[in-house]
């Protein structure tokens, strides 16, 4: 190696060196940290314990909360995921048409992304309100009697769930919105002059082009999914009951509120191994999948 080029080499080096470092005690280190705690008991108080692979035992085979939470996790993302995809692809499609207005229309849909998540929590709080919540006085227009929309197990996951598609369609609108634009226009022409109608159009030329934008859509809400908290936090505090108990809320409980942090390490690596596992088989069929029919 030439002196030029060591010089280079510790130019770049030096460069990259914070962050690098921060890289290592922000992210590696604790991501190495956590895995160790997954095998100890620890309390924060006391010192950590080794227990082995105890705490996954229990998790796996006594700890109904575990499976409880979970299951809440999956219905959570049945019912987010693919309505929320929907909502934002039709909310995208209306955008797209270059109606009057759709630049404020854009930015008013956009406003609850970047909004406070407690904010918009405690907005909707408000608003599923038994007693005095403007969704039971809009109902009661209908003759529908006032529902405990957030404290009924039968309501309670369905409500969180529409606060969070409410509050994430502008995002994944944006990126139906980059992709419709970049379909191009004659071949809309060519298929209306062949007799094919808007359907038509839309399911086989307009959905396969936007079939990266789905893929990438569908990827990031199913992670995001399962890692749901701050909305369930806010709202139901994981109840009525165990109705909204989902996975992360249960993790928080078992770190900050049981003070088992070895316990809650554990849960927090079988998420991990669950998102990787549900990401890899989206990446390895889905993506491939998607890009084969593109190209």
């Amino acid at each position: 190696m030439t002196r030029t080029n060591r010089q280079h080499l510790i130019v770049g080096f030096t460069f990259i060196a914070p962050n690098f470092i921060a890289f290592l005690i922000f992210v590696a280190g604790p991501v190495v940290a956590g895995l160790v705690l997954s095998f100890t008991e620890w309390d924060l108080l006391s010192s950590p314990q080794w227990v082995g692979i105890s705490n996954y035992v229990t998790l796996l085979t006594r700890d109904n909360l575990f499976w409880t939470s979970l299951w809440n996790t999956v219905y959570y993302a049945l019912l987010t995921v693919p309505v929320g995809i929907v909502v934002s692809l039709g909310l995208a499609l209306l955008m797209n048409l270059g109606l009057r207005g759709t630049r404020i229309y854009r930015t008013l849909f956009f406003i609850p992304v970047v909004a406070s998540t407690i904010a918009v929590a405690l907005a909707w709080k408000w608003f599923y309100n038994g007693e005095f919540g403007v969704l039971n006085w809009i109902t009661s227009w209908f003759g529908i009697p006032p529902q405990n929309w957030i404290t009924d197990s039968r309501w309670a996951m369905p409500a969180v769930a529409l606060t969070v598609i409410w509050k994430s369609m502008g995002y994944n609108m944006v990126i139906f919105l980059a992709g419709l634009q970049d379909v191009p226009q004659s071949l809309h022409e060519a298929a209306a002059i062949d007799g094919a109608n808007s359907w038509q159009r839309f399911w086989s030329i307009t959905l396969p082009l936007l079939s990266p934008h789905l893929f990438f859509v569908l990827v990031i809400s199913l992670i995001g999914a399962f890692q749901a908290f701050d909305i369930v936090y806010v709202m139901t505090g994981g109840g009525p009951g165990n109705a909204t108990r989902v996975y992360n809320y249960y993790i928080w409980e078992n770190a900050f509120k049981f003070f088992k942090m070895g316990y809650a390490s554990a849960m927090a690596y079988i998420l991990f191994v669950l998102i990787f596992v549900i990401t890899l088989v989206q990446v390895r069929y889905l993506g491939r999948r998607t890009y084969y029919e593109l190209g």
